[in-house]
């Protein structure tokens, strides 16, 4: 067996953004019953693109499965011996070409003596930051092969299957299933569905226990593999926490295990990962049910399975200072910019926020370590924007030194800087200036997330109404025109009244706004998404709001916006309904029963549920009425049913260093409208991830500056 690791990109943390799956290499017989993997012996991977070309002219959007991006990586496939494909379960996002180039481009090839070729400026999506990185770290190394994968859109899945063609890398256009492993990162649960749709369009067998030998390992990774329950039957294993560190311990094992002559079967390999390499294999453990449904215990039923599986955790982050090589796609990007991570983690105590619990303790990389990062990144791509990334970038005890001196390192030059997360209280006008010292000057965007101040109390979002209204006026009153504020609906202990807050918040916005600058075109944007308990924070045992309930507050609240003849018109207001949210709920806190779900809404059709013109609520609630009622469960039960302490959840054998008791007294704090504060700069109020991951608090201030750099402006026009 030849072993294969496939990453699908996140929209988090880099490191944390991976999956794993062991792919089959042989050919595949396809008949009424399941797929049958025949192993043969071969000694490369066919390139797929000379079939794909023949199906490309007839879908929608070619240019997502061409690839050729700058510095993606195409080793030969022999030198390798673990072969990884890096995987997102979603779509490679791009533009349609213009209708008079795609016949022009005919008419002059069809003359033998003309040759033209396409250069396209449409948009693209850019993989996210965890596949960047992980991409970079595995190819580093000379007896590993990585390559990328996405999820391809309908029309193309229908004409591949029709034609019998497997899913393929991006980069080398190779199958899937000739890699050893594939992984996917994956960042949002609503690409479950997605998930399957891939192994069986990459011609494995969407069930982990109908896997042989000559099948690939198909392992997950990224923030919602932290609940990894409602797919355990179609994974092998998943990853928790970052990755950097932990694939290349994963790639080592399966090297070893390779070069004994793969002895046993694929239990063995999985046992190996599960001792040596901290993965956590879902068939390792047995699941028991109470009668009224919640769960009755999970317990290991090989040796080699721990108790507690824990997350993986890089420490100083100095040390990988990746993407080194970003790919640069041929057409133009939706974000067109270099990112840099300048932090890893968040300890601000947001207790809806899985991300900032989750990824604990904040580690910083230096003011020097950035700086390098910048201008390598900027030669290697040629952008002329530079993202400052973190879960809040101003929350970088440098923050200042590190924008003041990229901005006088690039000044003179269109280079620009930005940071897309800032928090009110982190945020300062002279920090505003320094990123907008260019010229270029957008709006404001700040995420208050509730609208009363009681509000803001339970959720632990310490910023008060009058913080925001200062910063804003301050703002407004240097020239800024706009700002956009981000707020949830259906909170714990939320009301009418708290959501009709955001209206009020918005309306002093724009007065300050007004006042400061002596103009009246001030306008405010609220956007709003619903409320979703996550596993590994304090609301994990919050009850969730009933679709409805959102619906009714999202409409009451638009209504008195409409009907505010003084600042209706300066106001506006984006929103999602509650549906999606309560399908996301359902695969954020479920168990492994939900797995019967996922599998009966994919085979209806189901896929690509992140869209809004693929989502259909109607189709997953008849299919959890047909799959979960008859188990004593439903659609309610999971979602808007509050758990009690004694509960055992579906991740609680998961471990993200976070104390189970601190969780549920910061629980309890929540009713009482108590807040905590930030570690960082207060004593320890002991979640438990220091002691209990053997880790630290890193952060600065280190002192150092960045060196001088001469900048020669170049026009890549």
């Amino acid at each position: 067996m030849e072993l294969v690791l496939v990453l699908l990109p996140d929209s988090g943390v880099a490191g944390m953004d991976f999956a794993l799956g062991q792919v089959t290499r042989g050919h595949v017989i396809r008949n009424s019953a399941p797929a049958y993997h025949v192993r043969v012996n071969i000694d490369s991977a066919p390139d797929l693109l000379p079939t794909l070309e023949q199906l490309l002219t007839r879908v929608s959007k070619p240019i997502q499965y061409v690839g050729g991006e700058k510095n993606s990586i195409v080793k030969p496939w022999e030198s390798a011996q673990v072969r990884w494909t890096l995987m997102y379960p979603d779509a490679y996002e791009v533009g349609q070409p213009n209708q008079g180039l795609a016949i022009l481009y005919e008419v002059l090839n069809e003359h033998d003596w003309i040759l033209a070729e396409r250069a396209f400026s449409v948009e693209v999506g850019q993989p996210n930051q965890g596949l960047a990185i992980l991409y970079e770290v595995l190819n580093e190394h000379d007896w590993i092969l990585a390559e990328r994968a996405f999820s391809v859109w309908p029309d193309l899945a229908d004409l591949m299957r029709a034609s019998d063609v497997p899913a393929f890398t991006l980069d080398g256009h190779r199958p899937l299933r000739a890699f050893d492993v594939v992984g996917m990162s994956l960042s949002t649960e609503l690409c479950y569905t997605n998930v399957l749709n891939a192994l069986d369009l990459a011609q494995i067998p969407v069930h982990q226990a109908d896997r042989t030998m000559a099948d690939p390992l198909v392992l997950i990774g990224g923030h919602a593999s932290f609940n990894p329950e409602p797919l355990a039957d179609f994974i092998d294993g998943a990853i928790l926490g970052d990755g950097e560190e932990a694939l290349v311990t994963i790639s080592e094992v399966i090297r070893d295990w390779k070069d004994e002559g793969c002895p046993g079967d694929r239990d063995e390999i999985l046992a190996r990962l599960a001792a040596d390499a901290g993965v956590y294999v879902p068939s390792f453990y047995d699941v028991e049910y109470l009668p009224d449904g919640p769960i009755r215990r999970v317990t290991p039923n090989r040796p080699e399975a721990p108790f507690m599986v824990s997350k993986h955790t890089v420490m100083d982050l100095d040390e990988w200072p990746y993407p080194k090589h970003p790919i640069v796609p041929t057409a133009e990007t939706v974000h067109e910019r270099y990112s840099a991570e300048i932090f890893r983690g968040c300890s601000r105590g947001c207790r809806f926020c899985q991300a900032g619990m989750i990824t604990r303790p904040v580690r910083e990389r230096s003011i020097d370590t950035i700086g390098s990062m910048v201008a390598c990144g900027l030669a290697e791509t040629g952008f002329d924007e530079v993202g400052l990334l973190s879960l809040s970038s101003a929350d970088h005890s440098e923050i200042t030194e590190i924008t003041e001196q990229l901005a006088d390192r690039y000044e003179g030059t269109n280079i620009s800087l930005s940071l897309p997360s800032t928090r009110v209280d982190a945020f300062n006008i002279d920090l505003a200036n320094e990123l907008s010292r260019n010229g270029r000057r957008s709006g404001l965007t700040f995420a208050p997330e509730g609208g009363s101040e009681r509000m803001r109390r339970v959720i632990n979002k310490q910023v008060t109404e009058q913080d925001l209204i200062d910063t804003v006026a301050t703002a407004f009153g240097h020239g800024w025109r706009q700002v956009k504020l981000y707020f949830m609906c259906g909170l714990p202990t939320e009301t009418d009244e708290d959501v009709l807050g955001i209206k009020d918040m918005a309306v002093h916005v724009i007065e300050a706004g007004r006042k400061a600058s002596g103009r009246k075109d001030i306008r405010c944007t609220i956007s709003i998404g619903g409320f979703i308990p996550k596993p590994h924070t304090p609301f994990q045992w919050a009850t969730q709001a009933p679709a409805e309930v959102i619906d009714e507050r999202l409409a009451l609240l638009k209504e008195t916006i409409r009907s505010d003849r003084r600042f209706g018109r300066s106001i506006g207001m984006r929103y999602h309904d509650g549906r999606p949210g309560m399908i996301e709920g359902l695969l954020s806190r479920g168990d492994r029963r939900v797995g019967r779900v996922i599998e009966a809404v994919w085979r209806d059709g189901g896929i690509f549920d992140g869209w809004n013109e693929h989502f259909s609520y109607e189709r997953w609630v008849e299919c959890c009425q047909r799959e979960l009622e008859p188990l004593g469960v439903s659609l309610d039960w999971y979602t808007t049913r509050e758990r009690d302490y004694e509960e055992v959840l579906p991740w609680d054998h998961l471990d993200a260093g976070l104390d189970r008791d601190w969780l549920w007294d910061d629980w309890q704090d929540a009713l009482d409208e108590v807040g905590v504060d930030d570690c960082r700069w207060s004593p320890c109020y002991d979640c438990g991830v220091c002691p209990q991951m053997d880790t630290e608090i890193q952060i600065g201030p280190s002192g150092r500056s960045l060196l001088p750099l001469s900048v020669t402006p170049t026009n890549l026009a």
